[in-house]
């Protein structure tokens, strides 16, 4: 949208659903699956299952929390469509509640709520967790609670292009745009946080900034960002986090390519992704 006119948030909402839906049929031609629409303890999900469960793969079943800045939904079909089908493993993608009708913490209660009722059904070590962009922030900040809640947690994690201190965003959200152009050059400043969807809360508390938390004993994760990722400072920075704590943090940095690039499925470096996302994946669950 023109900087003079910028989107409404019901403009915004129409425009990411729309795209939504487009690039999810394009998704769906080159790694079929079946979607259905569905509730998990009360929260809308959407069941996306491959043509066939993967031998061995019955017992598993991986989370996806979408994109959208929190306030839409940029990729409830195209984060999850590839992945189910390349891992032949069932994926159930959480329409959590959105700002700024529902401000943090509505998105990681309605998370922590799927898997908690996932949990009476699959062992949590066959479960993983995954997002991007406002998906990727929300698979730490949930990991993060499930911990504090005393729950078992899962047995991989995927962030992909997200971050962990919403104190402190980064250099690169200064340096690039959505679409990986410059962005404002200005240094980068704690103020530019996203009020509507952090509230009230402290931008050091620890389930809002992982950075901030105790990540000790985390599952293994994976990381994924760009080159031109306007989240590429926050995702290295959480990775490094993860590091010093000893978990087995894995991190893959794209060349040149904007923010979230794998909802592209026509791009071959998108293909490229899924399959380290689901090799990921396989290596890891059920370990």
């Amino acid at each position: 949208p023109d900087a003079a006119h910028p989107e409404s948030l019901a403009e915004r909402r129409a425009h990411t659903d729309a795209w939504q839906a487009r690039p999810g049929e394009a998704s769906k031609a080159v790694y079929p699956v079946s979607i259905t629409k569905d509730t998990v303890a009360g929260v809308p999900v959407l069941i996306v299952t491959p043509p066939g469960i993967g031998a061995g793969k019955g017992d598993r079943v991986l989370i996806c929390l979408h994109g959208g800045g929190f306030n839409s939904d940029s990729g409830s079909l195209t984060e999850s469509i590839p992945i189910a089908n390349l891992t032949q493993t069932k994926v159930v993608s959480v329409l959590y509640r959105l700002a700024p009708e529902h401000p943090f913490p509505a998105d990681v209660e309605d998370a922590v709520a799927v898997y908690k009722e996932l949990l009476k059904t699959y062992k949590p070590q066959n479960i993983a967790l995954y997002g991007t962009s406002a998906g990727a922030i929300l698979t730490a900040e949930t990991t993060v609670k499930l911990r504090q809640l005393g729950l078992p947690l899962p047995g991989a994690l995927g962030i992909f292009s997200g971050l962990g201190d919403f104190s402190r965003l980064g250099d690169s959200w200064a340096m690039y745009t959505l679409t990986g152009l410059s962005g404002h050059l200005d240094p980068p400043d704690a103020q530019r946080h996203d009020k509507e969807y952090v509230g009230s809360t402290d931008l050091k508390d620890p389930v809002l900034s992982p950075l901030y938390a105790d990540v000790k004993g985390f599952p293994p994760t994976l990381f994924i960002t760009s080159g031109r990722d306007l989240l590429l400072s926050g995702t290295t920075i959480l990775h490094r986090h993860f590091l010093a704590a000893g978990v087995d943090a894995q991190l893959v940095v794209f060349e040149a390519l904007p923010h979230a690039f794998w909802n592209d499925v026509n791009l071959p470096e998108s293909r490229e992704a899924y399959g380290i996302m689901a090799r990921f994946f396989d290596e890891k669950l059920g370990k």
